[in-house]
């Protein structure tokens, strides 16, 4: 499992993923498809996510099977963002399409 935090147009967003990288194409198309084409993604240790969100994480995390492998762990940019020291966010995983950038 992976959590990432992403920095997207609208704001921060927490995720929670079963796809081994934030850049893995099927993970992609699923944010593509709730218009997130563009982020900067920062890895969170699994085990500080689960102790900072607590039983909403626990909750997330059982919802999150085989057949659906992007859970939002939070939307709420702001409580994300408060939630983690910058020091916390693992390197900065940059995805941005060909298209965009011309």
């Amino acid at each position: 499992m992976k959590v990432a935090m992403l920095f997207t147009g609208s704001g921060p967003i927490v995720i929670l993923t079963s796809h081994d990288s934030v850049t893995a194409p099927a993970l992609l198309e699923k944010l593509e498809a709730k218009g997130i084409e563009r982020f900067l993604a920062y890895e969170l240790p699994l085990d500080l996510a689960k102790k900072r969100y607590g039983g909403h994480f626990i909750t997330v995390l059982n919802d999150l099977h085989e057949t659906d492998d992007l859970r939002v762990l939070d939307y709420n940019g702001e409580r994300a963002f408060a939630l983690f020291r910058l020091d916390e966010l693992g390197s900065p995983i940059i995805h941005e399409p060909v298209a965009a950038a011309a």
